[in-house]
């Protein structure tokens, strides 16, 4: 928790991922009067419409309340050409690509292993922010991070780092609670959905991917495009397949059977 009297030591930066905890903290910093020099946001451009629009609403009551608007990061290549077009430097990734016949370029997709968009599009933005950001003010940055009450084990022990909702004891379904509470409701995101993190996650569950074509089919469409191509670039492996055991285009399948027989099963049982 931070001290009174690091008040005016520190450089305080909050850091924002748009969920449902770092949205939290940050409404409740503003409520609390506590120092806030800087709110970092790393957009990944894969995020739903409906996270930018709640983005934009919480920059316009941090600029009423603070005078400060929320400082947005972006990497300087889109999501698609780090998973498609990035050339690969390292030695032994070029001889294990030209080995397995692969092209030379592109991370393919993400997953457990190498969640290079996590790290390259999320966490390394924000870490190199702040750094600059204590260098050039010449102070100790402290930065506000939110993980729940509910989550204390996913902290990290780094003393420049604070985690307001453990020191509140403040849950996951607390925190969304008091965004509701406040007016913000991530446009409904959170009343389809488990996360509201980026649409075109791998490591998603299954059901939710099945919302997703229900509830965004622009959003699915794109998916398909984007693992159609990702098959015929690397084949089916880890880089070209989207999960384990299902591309996209199973997925689209499996969902439009569950349809189906959903659909035959009321028909019949209203007599159709």
């Amino acid at each position: 928790m931070t001290k009174t009297n690091e008040n005016g030591n520190f450089y305080h930066a909050v850091s924002l991922s748009g969920g449902k905890d770092s949205s939290c903290v940050l409404l409740l910093m503003i409520e609390k009067g506590m120092p806030i020099d800087c709110v970092l946001y790393a957009d990944t451009g894969m995020e739903f419409p409906e996270m930018e629009e709640h983005i934009a609403k919480l920059d316009s009551l941090l600029f009423r309340e603070r005078g400060i608007h929320i400082t947005t990061l972006r990497h300087p290549h889109s999501f698609e050409w780090m998973m498609f077009e990035i050339p690969q430097q390292q030695k032994r990734a070029i001889e294990r690509r030209i080995a397995k016949g692969q092209p030379l370029t592109g991370y393919g997709w993400p997953g457990m292993r190498v969640r290079w968009c996590t790290g390259q599009r999320k966490t390394h933005l924000i870490r190199k922010e702040a750094n600059r950001l204590k260098q050039e003010k010449g102070k100790n940055a402290l930065h506000y991070i939110g993980i729940a009450a509910d989550e204390a084990h996913r902290c990290k022990d780094d003393p420049q780092n604070r985690y307001p909702l453990v020191d509140w004891k403040i849950t996951e379904a607390q925190a969304l609670q008091i965004c509701y509470s406040r007016g913000f409701d991530f446009g409904g995101l959170y009343k389809i959905y488990r996360r509201a993190s980026c649409w075109c996650c791998p490591l998603q569950r299954i059901d939710e991917l099945r919302k997703l074509r229900t509830h965004h089919p622009e959003l699915w469409a794109r998916l398909r495009e984007m693992d159609n191509r990702a098959r015929a670039m690397f084949g089916p492996g880890p880089l070209g397949q989207f999960k384990k055991d299902w591309s996209v285009e199973r997925l689209e399948e499996r969902f439009a059977r569950e349809e189906k027989a959903l659909s035959e099963g009321t028909g019949k049982a209203n007599g159709l």
